[in-house]
């Protein structure tokens, strides 16, 4: 089996640099990786011609698109039998190809998704937001399980499709708001076998930021109804979690200036959760400087989530603006 590894690319030449590093290293060497610059100020050809001679590698510059027609414009050029989607924050286990390759002869998967982890290498807040994307306390929970609700939907950061479904399906036909989730959901209704590959994990970077973690997670509430735009059946009552938990937090700060004898229980209840994500992420990650910041990316994600998911539903359902 032949993989193609697509990344886009759009001002990140550091990141890219990491991943690339990364990819030398891979146990199964039966690929080659395209790197498609997105139209980037700061572009990175000089990084990725220092792989030249390390991996089968190329390079393209194109048009500023998007990253779903980036990832098109890297498979029409693909030559893979599979082809391997990443973003360029990410870092790849050496064993990963050979991991998913072993997994798709066994189970026949027609496009597989991966979770994501904290690599040892990440800052606190880094592994606070990894931590917050992947908790069963939080929405991260029902991302990357084998306990998954519904049809499993891959997340482009880490996702695979074999050349076939390439062939009948085509490819993203949305550029962002849920690119990711429109064509898996296509790849499902073509009678395509699409699964989750517990041991194809990526370390996941994210955001260096929580300020970029707020507008990355307030952009996802946001995707959340474009996908119901395009299927209604897909919305389900987990997503309207956010959205709930954001209202109550704003319930509990009005009863907190309005009404004390309510504030009481709202806050009781507001802190054992929080106390929840403290002593969960503790045990995961070994720190307390972790478990704290676990904290406020746990309620970035949700409220960030919630309040994009409240505006797009408003605005796009409720007064039905394009």
């Amino acid at each position: 089996m032949f993989f193609s590894i697509i990344i886009p690319l759009y001002n990140r030449p550091q990141e890219i640099d990491e991943l690339l590093n990364t990819l030398v290293h891979q146990t199964y060497t039966q690929f080659e990786v395209l790197v498609i610059e997105d139209g980037s100020v700061n572009d990175a050809r000089a990084v990725v011609a220092k792989y030249a001679n390390k991996l089968d590698l190329r390079y393209f510059f194109k048009p500023n698109e998007g990253q779903g027609f980036t990832r098109n414009y890297g498979f029409e050029r693909a030559k893979g039998d599979f082809f391997v989607v990443f973003d360029s924050d990410c870092l790849i286990p050496e064993n990963y190809l050979e991991v998913v390759r072993d997994y798709l002869y066994e189970h026949q998967l027609d496009a597989y998704g991966g979770p994501d982890a904290a690599h040892d290498s990440f800052t606190p807040v880094q592994k606070a937001i990894s931590y917050a994307m992947t908790s069963p306390f939080t929405t991260g929970g029902i991302r990357g399980n084998k306990k998954h609700i519904g049809q499993f939907h891959p997340r482009s950061f880490n996702m695979g499709v074999s050349r076939e479904v390439w062939e009948k399906v085509g490819g993203f036909i949305l550029t962002r708001l849920g690119e990711d989730i429109e064509y898996s959901i296509r790849i499902h209704e073509n009678g395509f076998k699409i699964g989750l590959i517990p041991g194809a994990r990526v370390y996941h970077k994210r955001r260096t930021s929580f300020v970029q973690f707020y507008k990355q997670l307030h952009f996802f509430g946001r995707a959340r109804i474009n996908i119901y735009k395009h299927f209604p059946a897909e919305l389900k009552l987990v997503h309207f979690f956010p959205a709930v938990f954001t209202c109550g937090v704003i319930f509990t700060l009005l009863m907190n200036i309005f009404y004390w004898p309510l504030a009481y229980l709202c806050n009781f209840i507001l802190l054992i959760y929080l106390m929840l994500i403290f002593f969960h992420s503790w045990q995961v990650n070994k720190s307390l400087k972790v478990a704290f910041l676990s904290i406020i990316a746990a309620f970035i994600q949700l409220t960030a989530y919630g309040l994009g998911f409240m505006q797009d539903f408003i605005k796009r359902v409720v007064f039905r603006q394009q």
